[in-house]
């Protein structure tokens, strides 16, 4: 009896114990019926959610869930959102079954648009080579949203950060390149149906595929069992960088033999996009394929191909500019009638991907891939370094360097140059109105005039005078990693993963076009002078390849510099997530090891014992962790932070100080240092979403090596004249520090308003350190090193409190949306920018500045004036107004619309950056070239925003 008491006992307690409230479910596309994984589950007014996993399911089995009438709301990227109300009974189980979510189309409309846009912006050249826009893509998030459509535009940087400062992954495989630590977009531009997929995370925030850097993650996931059922055929046109595309896409889904593939083929083209004379041609293939092996284990092959050539634009001067308008570009000319740019980039980078996907349980799984990736990036440009030829008295012919400057925009060719002098009877106003009225009606390249002077020289057995040069990068790399997610119970997750990337990367010019030439003498002739070939010869000094001494160099050869970089880095990476009834967070940690070697393959005559054969090893081992936590007042107030410390290898470009001609590494290089916190307030209701967060982050240790021309380094003790250096700069310490918001409020259901900005300040906190080498110098000098490498000007430069360029600092948006029940929409925003600077020049700054060659202050100084000279232009506010809209139809099983946006409605004119020349480096010469009345002959050069433009895209989903 007593036994049979203490069973019955037991058994009530266990009930008691095990007796739970359990709700679940099942969430599928309403159209294809397949199911949704990742949907966003949670039940309103609570802090309760959580995600659907990979058959679409998900359960509530929580002993804190709310009883009575309640609502579970579900959201999907793309997707309609919905909320379906319900009554949770305690001790019971609410199957809710099947949820079936549509798509949203207008959602769809907006996406192809933002990738399209921002990734059009990212494959610009120079002036947007930093943008960090495109990681954005689309969100949920209003001011990310806003930060990827709008804000993109004018190269704004959120947080200030470079792209370099965050990472892009395909299919859990790092993009960004080793050289110089940016993600090459080209590679795999034109593929945006199957780009869709992605997961961003912002800032140090928790991913579980790397630790990731201060601007965030984005891993766009191109799996095939992931692609929804169907096709897509869409057509683009536009006048921002290409004219048209086409493209069309198809995916499987996974079929009842486990297989699922999904292929892609689109094309992009134009003759000039916004800018004159920027040709684009474009070309894009992907595929991918998946075999489920069984429900624990599947394959996916991944592969495209996206080979493209782009025409350039630069930079230009405020009188080029006021002369030519903002769609001017300098770089092309007609010849035999058809539009040629002189610099044209082409990248054609096919990538191979395997993946591997083991669900070693319910509770854990491992990713394996391995990634194959090769090809060239090539940059073309006039080499005009080549022979002139000199007739003496005697029959004899010389060769002499120095041809002139082909640039329909180079200072001599334009009015300033002949207005230049202060005494009004030395300015030659015939030759400046003649100068302008000659850029005015033309100022394009000559090509014919090229083709000409090569033509002279080859008639008196001569060489070409000017060629088409590429600059080429041909990268073969190798990445493999595994990533370990295991959920150690319903609260803590772990995640942890290795990778490793090796690089072996071919750098050398190449000679394109030799311009109607028989070949082209590959030696330096800025470092000889004036000679008899025949009798003399050309000594060690001009030769690029000792080696190979007065090399006739003919098309697809090799000529100039030539040199491999080999690179391999080994990471770890370990992070712990947990999650409970108030606190959400994680803590991680990283590790790395990186090395570089350069392996020359000319022994150039600079550098005799330092430029052919490998140079040292380079060595870096980097850490990092980083932790965060979400503190849930309530369902509608929550509390988030992250912070984190961390250190980075410098990339390739910034290792090697002249890596065309020599191994000589930069002195004081070091492994850059960040920290980084921030932390947010976010308001969440169903009508209401809102997010304020405050930022700061610091970098010390930069390094930054930059190329340019310039006339007088006296300052430094050189009375040599002009050169073409290279200036190195160490120890560079930045704070980028903030806030930022967004808010949307949807007033009625077809009504919604928002808002979004961002105020930040990017600054350097120190003077680092400067030194610059050149090799126009005589290197019996007494300043050369023991690597035979002229250094000069080891010092300081004054950078402290000068602005980082980069966009605006300040950027606002107001705008609405609606979005009527009958699948038609509008949006329109208006963007306020302020405080955008220009890049300084780093070399102005430093002692060159005020010193004279003997070591003393110029007798002309006067440091009132020089504070007025070296001042920070602010390229002022601006606003920009944009429309997009589009309507969408549905026709039994397919969907038919467009999609369509106007930017910069009122044709606003405005900068999105520049930089300071250089080229008048001391106190004198600067003070002269401002203060010229018809202005400076050497002015700040900009690259000027699109004016209106617009983008439209039509589609049919089947």
């Amino acid at each position: 009896m007593k036994k049979g008491l203490f069973l019955f006992a037991l058994m009530i307690i266990s009930s008691s114990l095990w007796a739970q409230t359990i709700v679940k479910g099942k969430v599928v596309d309403a159209i294809t019926n397949e199911e949704l994984p990742d949907v966003e589950v949670s039940v309103e007014e609570t802090t309760l959610s959580l995600k659907t996993n990979a058959k679409g399911e998900f359960i509530f089995d929580r002993f804190d869930l709310p009883l009575g009438e309640q609502v579970i709301s579900f959201e999907k990227e793309g997707y309609i959102s919905k909320r379906f109300p319900v009554i949770i009974n305690e001790n019971a189980t609410l199957d809710l079954e099947t949820i079936s979510l549509k798509v949203d189309v207008n959602e769809e409309n907006l996406q192809i648009g933002v990738i399209s846009l921002s990734a059009s912006e990212l494959d610009e050249d120079e002036s947007s080579a930093s943008n960090l826009s495109g990681l954005l893509q689309a969100s949920r998030d209003t001011y990310l949203n806003a930060a990827a459509f709008d804000f993109s535009a004018t190269f704004f940087r959120p947080r200030g950060f470079d792209n370099e400062n965050g990472k892009v992954l395909i299919n859990g495989i790092e993009m960004n390149k080793q050289f110089d630590g940016r993600p090459q977009w080209s590679s795999w531009g034109g593929l945006n149906d199957v780009q869709r997929n992605q997961i961003f995370t912002m800032g140090l925030e928790a991913n579980e595929y790397t630790f990731g850097g201060v601007a965030g993650t984005t891993n766009m996931i191109m799996r095939a069992s992931q692609y929804r059922k169907g096709g897509r055929v869409s057509y683009a046109a536009s006048n921002r960088s290409y004219q048209g595309r086409v493209m069309a896409s198809y995916s499987s889904g996974l079929l009842n033999n486990g297989w699922s593939y999904t292929f892609l083929a689109s094309r992009r083209f134009g003759e000039e996009g916004f800018k004159d004379g920027t040709l684009y041609d474009a070309n894009s293939f992907f595929a991918a394929v998946e075999k489920q092996i069984n429900p624990n284990h599947s394959l996916n092959l991944t592969a495209f191909f996206t080979p493209n050539r782009r025409g350039k634009a630069t930079a230009i001067t405020q009188e080029v500019k006021d002369l030519k308008g903002i769609e001017y570009n300098p770089l092309w000319g007609y010849q035999d009638g058809e539009i040629r740019n002189s610099r044209v980039k082409e990248i054609e980078e096919p990538v191979v991907m395997l993946n591997h996907y083991w669900n070693i349980s319910d509770k854990s799984k491992l990713n394996t891939n391995v990634a194959f990736q090769t090809g060239k990036i090539a940059n073309s440009r006039i080499d005009n370094g080549g022979t002139r030829i000199v007739e003496s008295s005697d029959g004899q012919i010389s060769y002499v360097g120095g041809s002139n400057n082909p640039t329909p925009e180079y200072y001599q060719n334009l009015p300033s140059y002949h207005l230049r002098f202060p005494n009004p009877e030395a300015k030659d106003y015939q030759a400046a109105y003649l100068a302008r009225e000659a850029f005015v009606n033309d100022g394009q390249l000559n090509w014919n005039r090229l083709y000409e002077a090569n033509a002279i020289a080859r008639a008196k057995g001569g060489n070409s005078i000017y060629i088409i040069q590429n600059d080429r990068q041909d990268d073969t790399q190798f990445t493999a990693n595994t990533i370990f997610t295991s959920d150690v119970n319903q609260n803590i997750t772990l995640n942890a993963s290795l990778n490793y990337r090796g690089l072996l990367s071919e750098n050398y010019a190449e000679v394109k076009d030799l311009l109607g030439g028989t070949g082209y003498l590959d030696v330096d002739f800025f470092a000889e002078e004036p000679q008899n070939i025949e009798t003399s010869g050309i000594n060690d000094l001009a030769q690029s390849d000792v080696n190979n001494p007065n090399r006739i160099a003919r098309e697809g050869d090799r000529y100039k510099y030539n040199y491999d970089i080999r690179a391999n880095v080994a990471t770890a990476f370990a992070q712990a997530q947990f999650k409970y009834k108030r606190v959400d967070g994680y803590i991680a940690g990283n590790v790395s090891n990186t090395t570089y070697q350069r392996d020359g393959k000319y022994k150039n005559g600079y550098f005799l014992d330092n430029s052919f054969g490998k140079s040292e090893k380079l060595d870096f081992t980097n850490f990092g962790a980083k932790a965060g936590a979400t503190y849930k007042v309530s369902g509608r107030h929550l509390v988030s932070a992250n912070t984190g410390y961390y250190t980075t290898a410098p990339s390739i470009r910034n290792s090697f100080s002249n890596a065309r001609q020599n191994n000589n590494v930069v002195t004081g290089l070091e492994s850059e240092k960040i920290t980084s916190a921030d932390v947010s307030y976010i308001y969440r209701t169903p009508k209401v979403k809102a997010r304020l967060t405050g930022f700061y982050t610091g970098f010390q240790d930069g390094t930054d090596i930059g190329f340019y021309f310039t006339q007088d380094l006296s300052g430094f003790g050189i009375d040599e004249g002009d050169a073409f250096v290279q200036e190195v700069v160490t120890g560079i310490d930045r704070r980028n520090m903030g806030a930022e918001f967004g808010i949307e409020a949807q007033v009625t259901p077809t009504i919604k308003l928002k808002a979004a900005g961002s105020y930040g300040q990017y600054v350097y906190t120190n003077n680092p350190d400067l030194y610059l080498t050149s090799d126009d110098f005589n290197p019996a000098m007494s300043n050369v090193n023991e690597n035979g490498e002229v250094r000069f000007g080891d010092g300081k430069t004054n950078l402290k409190d000068y602005h980082v360029a980069g966009g605006p600092e300040k950027a606002f948006q107001v705008g609405f949306e609606y979005r009527d029940p009958d699948y038609w929409w509008i949006g329109v925003t208006a963007n306020y920018f302020d405080d955008a600077y220009i890049d300084i020049s780093s070399l102005n700054r430093s002692a060159n500045f005020d010193l004279d060659y003997d070591g003393l202050p110029r007798n002309d100084y006067d440091p009132a004036k020089a504070k007025q000279l070296l001042a920070q232009e602010n390229f002022g506010d601006y606003t920009l107004v944009n429309i997009v809209g589009g309507k969408s139809w549905k026709i039994n099983q397919y969907f038919v619309g467009f999609f369509a946006t106007i930017n910069n409605v009122f044709d606003t004119e405005y900068k999105t950056g520049g930089f300071e020349q250089s080229r008048n480096s001391n106190f004198t010469n600067l003070a002269e070239d401002k203060a010229r009345e018809n202005g400076p002959i050497f002015g700040n050069r900009y690259f000027f925003g699109y004016g209106t433009t617009y983008y439209l895209n039509l589609y049919l989903r089947f």
